[in-house]
């Protein structure tokens, strides 16, 4: 049977001529609730019989780019050192895309025997249920990933009957629906797990393969690289969890407008949070590697807690636009001022002053560090980062001086408050305001959060709350 290129070429022509007038912004608005998610569906359909026609062709393409398979390969022919720079340069592909696709068109690719008959694909059921439409590129790739390593390693019996399984879990039954791509990653996991309980936990080889990096600066970044194993991963993310402390609350719906037009307290835990979700780990991990610099089971350094060194010149400390320098990785990196300011409020200062020629003539230390005893009782005030609608706990936070020490502010509990790493380094831009009112502190939303800007209770001022609970 030959194979129908043209047609398939008429065919690609009318189906975008379908689909680009109704499906244009115009024609989706158009569509109601229920066409909506039927028009996903029967696009879906159209996108998996596409997704098929791709694997099968790019599965061909790399047999044919395997020596032996040819007196010329394909790889030759074409002058490409690999069947994924064969589709990067013809379909203009990423490489990452293209060598995901031929890994994949592996399994499900059959071949020809000595005999002339073909051979069953590596993965056989899925190859069908893919062919026919019914599985997904996303479904089919999960059972693929999670059962080619067994193949080594197991019978082929039990590898096809495990395919078998997942394959009606992802094609649904009669009587059972689908399930879902997460959903059949667990199966896949566990039918790993069952057959091949050693194969299935961390060997030597990965564990020789863990890997933690810090790149070089790039736009004043820089870079984290490496592999992590599963339990050093467990670990931190239940740290960032605690640190961002997520809430199944915190998904319901909220009226923040009406809240704050009414003027009510509830609306300071209704603040939104500018920041992304990316954007909320790195300043978790920061807090993260304060808390555990100042842990007193981190080892020391010079014989000394691990300090972060930030310098600066008197005459730029003070300026909006000072600029003050941190010892980095690959030496000393320029920083803002207001994070010399920001770091200096809860550290040690040694201010030296130098002769002419660059001699040290003095040095002066001023230590404007809250006590532990002091950082207790602040912590049982405050509870946490007192900016309204942040969930960053106690333990997480630094402490601040409200009025600055440079400007004549005491270290003592009536002028320190809670804030977590992110609102503490931005508290001079972001337009929040703190002040305290017979040692306890107020805070003053910025103008784009309520115009009014009125003084509010801090987020938690734990004995405030617990008065104001209380009927009169």
């Amino acid at each position: 049977m030959n194979f129908p290129l043209d047609d398939l070429r008429s065919l690609a022509a009318s189906l975008g001529e379908m689909l680009r007038e109704p499906l244009a912004h115009e024609g989706q608005r158009l569509l109601s609730d229920a066409d909506l998610v039927n028009a996903l569906q029967v696009v879906e359909e159209i996108g998996r019989w596409a997704d098929a026609a791709r694997l099968g062709l790019a599965g061909e393409v790399g047999r044919r780019s395997e020596p032996g398979t040819a007196d010329v390969t394909l790889t030759t022919v074409y002058g490409c050192g690999s069947a994924a720079e064969i589709m990067e340069r013809s379909i203009h592909v990423s490489g990452a895309t293209a060598r995901a696709r031929l890994r994949t068109a592996r399994a499900v690719t059959t071949r020809p025997s000595l005999t002339g008959y073909g051979r069953p694909a590596p993965f056989e059921h899925a190859r069908q249920a893919f062919a026919t439409g019914r599985l997904s590129l996303d479904a089919l790739t999960t059972i693929v990933d999670g059962l080619r390593p067994l193949q080594r390693r197991c019978g082929a019996d039990e590898v096809e009957a495990a395919e078998s399984e997942l394959v009606v879990a992802a094609t649904g039954t009669a009587t059972e629906p689908p399930c879902t791509v997460a959903e059949l990653r667990v199966m896949t996991q566990t039918w790993a797990l069952y057959l091949d309980a050693d194969g299935a936990l961390p060997d030597e080889d990965s564990e020789q393969r863990r890997a933690f990096r810090l790149g070089r600066e790039r736009d004043h970044l820089f870079p984290i690289h490496g592999n992590v194993t599963a339990d050093v991963a467990a670990g931190l993310q239940r740290l960032l969890d605690a640190h961002l402390n997520p809430r199944v609350q915190d998904r319901t719906p909220r009226f923040v407008d009406a809240l704050i037009e009414r003027g009510s307290d509830a609306a300071d835990e209704h603040v939104p949070d500018p920041r992304t979700p990316d954007q909320k780990r790195h300043d978790a991990l920061a807090g993260i590697l304060a808390a555990a610099a100042a842990s007193a089971d981190t080892p020391t350094l010079g014989g000394a807690a691990p300090t972060l060194v930030v310098t600066v010149a008197e005459s730029q400390l003070g300026r909006p636009d000072g600029v003050a320098f941190v010892d980095g990785p690959d030496g000393e990196v320029p920083v803002p001022a207001a994070f010399a300011r920001h770091i200096g409020c809860h550290g040690t200062i040694h201010r030296v002053t130098l002769g002419a020629n660059g001699k040290v003539k003095a040095i002066h230390v001023t230590d404007r560090v809250f006590t532990w005893w002091q950082r207790r009782a602040i912590s049982t005030r405050d509870g946490g980062c007192v900016i309204p609608g942040c969930r960053v706990r106690a333990a997480w936070c630094e402490v601040h001086h409200v009025v600055e020490h440079s400007r004549g502010g005491l270290t003592h509990t009536d002028n320190g408050v809670l804030l977590c790493w992110h609102h503490h380094r931005t508290i001079e831009t972001s337009g929040w305001e703190i002040r305290m009112l017979d040692g306890v502190p107020q805070v003053r939303p910025p103008g784009w959060i309520d115009g009014r800007r009125p003084w509010r209770a801090a987020n938690r001022v734990l004995h405030t709350d617990l008065e104001r609970s209380r009927p009169a």
